[in-house]
């Protein structure tokens, strides 16, 4: 069942990325993640190499960080791509 909700979202994203983007072109991720350097390490070896400029910021109580980078990317698949990488580190949100 979650496979199935998974697939009908990405593509849902691709048609939508597809029609509202030219590509290729820069697409901003939003990741929530709770403050724990592995898996900000981990994020952030995803997008090693690719150009990314990555930004994060810890929230108030500093048990959560957010973090946002950009990356030139070629199409919506390499995008969903991305998205699917990250999802297999425990406990990112996706915005």
């Amino acid at each position: 069942m979650e496979k199935e909700k998974s697939d009908e979202f990405y593509s849902r994203l691709k048609e939508q990325l597809l029609d509202s983007t030219k590509w290729p072109s820069n697409y901003l991720y939003k990741f929530i993640v709770p403050t724990d350097e592995q898996r900000i390490g981990q994020i952030n070896d995803i997008f090693n190499n690719t150009g990314a400029v990555i930004e994060s910021k810890k929230s108030k109580k500093g048990t959560y960080t957010s973090i946002s980078i950009t990356v030139h990317l070629d199409s919506p698949d390499e995008v969903i791509a991305k998205y699917k990488e990250v999802s297999t580190i425990e406990g990112v949100i996706s915005l």
